[in-house]
């Protein structure tokens, strides 16, 4: 039996395209999906990398070879498939490893209405059906091709409107991803000129890394929204499921800022509504929220904690520090395009800069995340857990890692790789100076 636990992850199937990932791994997979969510029809799209449209027509074949249609979107971002999942309420296969280097690929897999499947909820009995190499029931489905694109773009512009929205000009990077594809439609006919920066579809990735949540990457960007006098900037991984913000200035603008600003417009649309967060995104997130009526969660990092969230408290949006969006509005699924649209909205409203509009949304310093190798995590985690919790007034929750809470109002996380053997810290204080000191504090007993 062939052991597939490193590639079949947490959250989806993922590894090197010709090692661990091919052909026939893919359309067993296909066949073991749709034995799992036994049909009539599933939705299959991909991305631009140079294996994606091969993987995903062996996947269609091995979904219909269980007597499953399957309806293939072609080329895709993730929430674009989400779009489809939702909107035509079927389950779904989206062949993608996001921002990883050329030589992966993967697939994340997810029921009738963009509901995720993961570890958890169908993932590992899919493995072990293709581990078993249960034989093919030798039925036959047809497989169609569908053009969503125009259709995912009309849908997210009812979401946001911008057909008021003051002229501006936007700088997009889609870094050689699926945002090259997507972009340009959604964005046609609205009052905003956007100047596009590596548009090419190239699954290669010639120009950067499509992983804007590395500062590296979004350097270009930067550099070209003060050169051209941008209103902003946008930056997409690359399966476009995730969006990072620029204001005019160059200036990144947090997740967790885009996280307060989008939930206030939604609030405003459902009073009272419930917002999620993750505990590492800012604590002005959570103030921001009450203050405008609606009720704070606090959760666990990880797509598929925000969304059992969302669907156990029926909230409204969900932020997390990494970029992802989730709106009820959108099966609950995350959308960078969805964010990007609102940010852009709310300056469009109003004649300030971005970096005023986002600037009461940003009251606290933050450290980023700091990644620390470490021979044991545990061992770590309990000094610095000895360490401040024997401090008056210093309050400690281990929701996920060690959160500790100080009277100053500053606070720290520290949380366990569980792929690596790293410690992640994430520190937030009331400037600089309290965050780089907090954190020298933490490192010197973390690295000891």
């Amino acid at each position: 039996m062939r052991d597939l636990s490193g590639v079949f992850k947490a959250y989806d199937i993922r590894g090197v395209v010709g090692e661990q990932i091919d052909a026939d791994l893919v359309r067993a997979t296909g066949a073991g999906f749709a034995r799992l969510v036994g049909g009539p029809t599933i939705v299959v799209g991909h991305d631009m990398r140079d294996s994606s449209p091969g993987l995903a027509e062996a996947f269609a074949e091995g979904a219909a070879g269980e007597g499953v249609d399957v309806i293939n979107i072609g080329l895709a971002s993730t929430d674009m498939l989400y779009y489809a999942s939702g909107s035509l309420n079927l389950p779904g296969a989206m062949f993608t490893a996001s921002h990883n280097p050329a030589k992966y690929n993967g697939i994340k897999l997810c029921r009738a209405g963009a509901s995720p499947v993961g570890q958890d909820s169908g993932l590992t009995d899919i493995r072990r059906d293709v581990e078993a190499q249960t034989p093919s029931s030798g039925k036959t489905a047809a497989v169609e091709t569908r053009d969503l694109l125009a259709d995912y773009a009309v849908y997210l512009r009812k979401l946001v409107d911008l057909s008021g929205s003051r002229p501006l000009k936007i700088v997009v990077d889609a870094g050689n991803g699926m945002g090259g594809y997507t972009v340009p439609t959604v964005f046609e006919g609205l009052p905003i000129e956007i100047i596009p920066m590596y548009f090419e579809l190239d699954g290669n990735f010639p120009n950067h890394e499509a992983n804007p949540l590395d500062p590296k990457n979004i350097v270009d960007l930067q550099a070209k929204v003060v050169e051209v006098g941008a209103d902003a900037g946008l930056a997409f991984d690359g399966d476009a499921d995730r969006c990072f913000v620029v204001d005019e200035l160059g200036q990144p603008v947090s997740p967790s800022a885009v996280t307060a600003l989008v939930a206030v417009r939604e609030l405003a649309k459902d009073p009272g509504g419930t917002v999620i967060h993750n505990l590492i995104t800012s604590k002005a997130v959570p103030e921001i929220v009450a203050e405008h009526g609606g009720k704070p969660v606090r959760t666990r990092v990880g797509h598929s904690f925000i969304k059992e969230e969302m669907a156990r408290t029926g909230a409204i949006f969900g932020g997390e520090h990494s970029a992802h969006y989730y709106f009820r509005d959108f099966w609950k699924a995350d959308t960078g395009m969805l964010a990007a649209l609102h940010v852009l909205a709310a300056l469009g409203e109003q004649d300030g800069p971005l970096s005023a509009l986002t600037r009461e949304y940003n009251r606290y310093a933050a450290s980023g995340e700091v990644n620390s190798t470490v021979a044991d995590q545990a061992d770590r985690l309990a000094a610095i857990k000895a360490e401040f919790g024997g401090r008056d007034g210093v309050e400690l929750d281990e929701l996920d890692g060690l959160t500790v809470q100080l009277p100053d109002g500053a606070w720290f996380n520290l949380r366990a790789s569980n792929t690596e053997p790293l410690l992640r810290l994430n520190v937030e204080a009331a400037d600089d100076a309290a965050v780089a000191a907090l954190r020298d504090e933490v490192l010197a007993i973390v690295r000891a």
